[in-house]
């Protein structure tokens, strides 16, 4: 072991200038590339996924409650149901549940003295957690109730505020449908100035107060449109689904959805980054893994004669193997170290100046998202080192062929 260790330092850290010296640098130079890669593609993608997701909970919430329609689209108003607050209270018991609270959407047009644009004006009351929504308010504050009347208040896009040329504080001429198809304006007062990214609902939603859906469809205090539910942890959204689907309070006549549900084509496209992301892990290993190998096959031919030496003065097979896969390693703790310390400098860098800019219509973001996940980090530094390991087994099966006699009179 002591004898192997020696000689594989001696050849690591040879100053001769020789061919093998600069493949076992550009193995290295492959090796940190790769690492590197690998460790910012993963931030990239979660970063990425989870900026558009929130951005989706933030108006969807993780899950809905609603009357059962199955052929229901994102922008068709709702259903009314009676308010349940014995399942409310059941569903809060839940641990994982952070809160829930009544919504209710309504078609409305939005007018100023020359122009004049349609929305969605999807209704909240004061339990509504805004924390989730505070980070796309470009200007102004949430909306604020009482409790005598409906507020008189309503969010905007920035979008919506552009194509009517609002401003925070404008006041603005709101024109609703009634049931019995007339038309009921009235005049609110822009308290905030929202831009989320998606186009999609940039253009549609603004955010009003519940109380005025209800009066407007002549719904009654305890009729709603349906519950949002936010959750601790999204990744738990099917489980809870089904679990507050099959509750014994639950009634037959209402159904419970995801945001996944709803939104199908966003989460869609979201899952369509993990294919990419794991097209590119596999390539970077690959190219690690073949640099690595062609490294030390050239290391093992260009020793011939000092194996043969080896092997003649009694050294074993797996004695030689050890040199070679000792240098092996070197080469690929160095790659890793170095890589890892790349990698998390580009992504801290990224994080601090927002350097990496992208077409906000097309990504949903405005800039490069990062977020580092440690157990992936070293998921990727001790999988490199491990599956490197394994695969760098196979050259050093060349040194049981070689033989003592022809090796050294190889020249």
């Amino acid at each position: 072991m002591r004898v192997a260790g020696f000689i594989a330092n001696r050849i690591a850290f040879n100053q001769q200038r020789s061919f093998s010296r600069f493949i076992i640098r550009l193995s290295i130079a492959a090796t940190i590339i790769s690492v590197a890669v690998m460790i910012i593609t993963l931030a990239f993608v979660n970063g990425f996924q989870e900026q558009v997701s929130q951005k989706v909970f933030s108006f969807l919430g993780h899950l809905r409650i609603q009357e059962k329609e199955p052929f229901k689209a994102l922008i068709a108003e709702e259903t009314p149901i009676e308010r349940n607050d014995s399942l409310v209270e059941a569903i809060r018991q839940y641990s994982e549940v952070q809160s829930i609270h009544p919504f209710a959407t309504k078609y409305a047009t939005l007018k100023t003295r020359e122009d004049i644009e349609g929305v969605l004006v999807k209704g909240v009351d004061s339990t509504y957690d805004f924390s989730h929504f505070r980070q796309f308010i470009l200007s102004g504050r949430p909306l604020r109730f009482n409790d005598s009347s409906y507020s008189r208040e309503i969010m905007i896009s920035a979008y919506t505020a552009k194509q009517l040329k609002l401003s925070l504080n404008d006041r603005i001429l709101i024109y609703f449908i009634r049931p019995d198809g007339s038309y009921r304006p009235d005049r609110l007062t822009v308290s905030g100035i929202y831009k989320t990214g998606i186009e999609e609902y940039d253009k549609t939603f603004a955010i009003g107060d519940i109380k005025l859906i209800q009066r407007l469809n002549d719904w009654s205090s305890t009729e709603v449109g349906g519950y949002e539910i936010f959750l601790k942890d999204y990744n738990k959204m099917d489980v809870m689904a089904a679990d507050i689907y099959n509750m014994d309070i639950f009634p037959l006549t209402w159904d419970t959805k995801t945001a996944r549900d709803i939104s199908p084509n966003i989460f869609d496209w979201l899952y369509i980054q993990n294919k990419n992301r794991n097209v590119l892990l596999g390539l970077m290993i690959s190219v690690a893994l073949i640099n690595l190998v062609t490294c030390l096959i050239i290391l093992v031919l260009e020793r011939v004669r000092m194996i043969g030496v080896l092997k003649a003065l009694g050294a074993t097979n797996w004695t030689v193997q050890q040199i070679f896969l000792r240098h092996s390693l070197f080469i690929t703790i160095t790659g890793i170290v170095f890589g890892t310390a790349f990698a998390l400098g580009f992504l801290y860098l990224q994080q601090a100046t927002g350097f990496i800019k992208l077409e906000e219509e097309a990504y949903y973001l405005s800039q490069a998202a990062v977020k580092i996940i440690w157990w992936q980090v070293a998921a990727v530094c001790i999988g490199t080192l491990l599956i490197c390991f394994l695969v760098l087994m196979i050259p050093t099966i060349l040194v049981r062929k070689i033989q003592p006699v022809k090796a050294i009179r190889f020249s």
